[in-house]
This record gives structure tokens, C-alpha cells and sequence, in this order.
């Protein structure tokens, strides 16, 4: 894209973010137990597809395929070895999707299962696996780093750490937080945006969590904390239930959009989904905010 985040954050309109890589790959095919990272390898096609058609439906902003894209997080489906692939790949694929029409974000997961708090991990050890997975995202050409999906402050504290060894392109921070409003290390809104008012972060929010209904008290809370700090705001379609061997989220893409109005006038400034969400989301918030989707275009992906 020609513009940059900060002349994105700079018009005076909601920038608009993707939808939920995982739950789309799942809907093109993926089997359930199987990681997206590793159709980045075996499947390029399929991950390039699943982001071409957030563009598509007007996604100015897309994720790279790598939210469990650590070597630490890698362990668990045998691909460590390959971490530093996967995530150059998939940052590669991301730009040839987006071309000039979308910024490509790399998307940065937690290690999972808190292991910086627990103790299953250093903190310096975090602190390398994210710049590992910053350094290969950075050489595939994103834009941007996206650190979603956090419930802990030592590991967002290890992300950024990490990804500053290597780049000094924007950051993103966005936390999971439940019905209880806080997350699962028992931190509040307002802790997560004091947290994050001084280092020098593009933008705070929330992702994920239980739901569109609860964002909006999220996001208010945060603007009284840091209210200098541009607010994202990308939840699931609600809590999903197991019909079969599919997952069925409550909240359709109508529903989603109408939702969120209430987070436009909360001020936020990015906006997109989760856990649920696909294109056909992501088309209905477009509308919502009066814009229109650009062409479809395609071309040649990665082999």
C-alpha cells in the first residue's frame, strides 16, 4: 500500500483490518488439528487465496499466516526447524496478496500456555524467539507487527523487546479479555493501556476475548487510560458451539457490523474480527463504514 499506518490513523475514518485467518483456512479446507502455519508450506495457495479475499472484501490492513509462528510454539506440531521459513514465507504470500492495495501486518502470537509466568521459559528465551520470528517477517516485507491474543505483561513486554532487536517498524498490541474483563493473569484494560502508554506503541486494544458485546466498555476504559494511543478493536462472533465436527458462532456478519457502531463512537481507529469471522465480515463492516470494496485481482502466488 502506498499509505503508510500513520497516514492511515491520519484520515479521519476507522482503518479496516481482516478477519480470522485460522477460521477461513478452516472453511477452504484445513483439517481440524492441523496448524495454518503449516499449509504456509504445503499449501500456499490456499493461505494466499484466504488473504487475497480479505482484500477483496476492503481489508486495508492483513495478517501474515503466523500467530503460532514461534519455534517455541512450533514445537507443538514438529515444526521448529522450519519456524524461520514458515514466517518469511508468510509474509511474502501476505504482499503478493495485498500488492499495493492492503498494509501486510506480521502477526505475532503468545508462546501459549503463559510459559514466561509459569516458568517453562526465560524471559530472555522469549525475548529471542520473538525477535527470531520479528527477523524472518521483517526479510518477507511486512509492514507492520501486530502482537495479539496477550493476557500476560511479561511476555507482551518479551514480544516488543524482541521484535525492537531486530526492526523499527510499528507495533500493534491488542489483549484478550474475558467476561470478567480482565485476562487470564487478571489484568484490566486499564492495567494493559498503563502498561503500554510509554513504549512506544502505534496502537492498543483488544482481540479475541468473549465476544463483540463486550469490546465497547474494553475500549473506553483504555481511551481514559492512554487517550493519545489509537484504539483497535478486532473481537470473535462470540463463543462458539461444537454442531458436529463444525463450530457455529452466534453473531453473523449483519449482527457483527451493526455491533460495531458502538466501538466507531467509542473512537475506535482499526477495526476487523476474530475468531469467526471471514471475508463476508470483514465485506459487512466495509459497508458499515460506507465504503466500497476494491476489484478483485489476482496473481501469480509462491510455489
Amino acid at each position: 500500500m502506498s499509505l503508510t499506518l500513520e497516514q492511515l490513523l491520519a484520515q479521519n475514518r476507522p482503518i479496516l483490518y481482516d478477519g480470522a485467518t485460522g477460521t477461513f483456512l478452516r472453511k477452504l479446507g484445513l483439517p481440524r488439528g492441523v496448524a495454518p502455519e503449516r499449509w504456509v508450506l504445503d499449501n500456499a495457495g490456499m493461505v494466499f487465496a484466504a488473504a487475497e479475499a480479505y482484500v477483496n472484501a476492503g481489508a486495508q490492513m492483513i495478517l501474515t499466516c503466523t500467530f503460532g509462528g514461534t519455534a517455541f510454539r512450533l514445537r507443538d506440531v514438529g515444526l521448529e526447524r522450519r519456524a524461520y521459513e514458515i514466517n518469511r514465507l508468510a509474509a511474502q504470500i501476505a504482499r503478493q496478496a495485498a500488492r499495493d492495495r492492503a498494509l501486510v501486518v506480521g502477526d505475532i502470537g503468545p508462546l501459549g500456555y503463559l510459559p514466561v509466568t509459569l516458568g517453562a521459559i526465560s524471559y530472555n528465551d522469549a525475548v529471542n524467539q520473538f525477535a527470531e520470528q520479528a527477523q524472518a517477517l521483517a526479510e518477507g516485507g511486512v509492514n507492520l507487527f501486530h502482537i495479539e491474543t496477550m493476557n500476560d505483561f511479561k511476555e507482551v513486554r518479551a514480544a516488543i523487546a524482541g521484535i525492537r532487536q531486530v526492526s523499527t517498524l510499528p507495533i500493534l498490541v491488542t489483549w484478550s479479555f474475558s467476561e470478567q474483563g480482565k485476562t487470564l493473569t487478571g489484568i484490566t484494560p486499564a492495567q494493559a493501556a498503563r502498561e503500554l502508554a510509554g513504549l512506544n506503541i502505534a496502537a492498543i486494544g483488544a482481540n479475541c476475548g468473549s465476544g463483540p458485546w463486550e469490546i465497547t466498555n474494553i475500549l473506553r476504559e483504555m481511551q481514559r487510560v492512554a487517550p493519545t494511543l489509537p484504539l483497535i478493536a478486532k473481537p470473535n462472533a462470540g463463543t462458539p458451539e461444537h454442531r458436529g465436527a463444525d463450530l457455529i458462532y452466534p453473531v453473523d456478519a449483519a449482527r457483527f457490523a451493526l455491533l460495531a457502531r458502538d466501538w466507531i463512537r467509542a473512537g475506535v481507529k482499526i477495526i476487523g474480527g476474530c475468531c469467526g469471522t471471514t471475508p463476508e465480515y470483514i465485506a459487512a463492516l466495509n459497508a458499515e463504514l460506507g465504503n466500497t470494496a476494491p476489484p478483485a485481482h489476482r496473481q501469480q502466488v509462491i510455489q
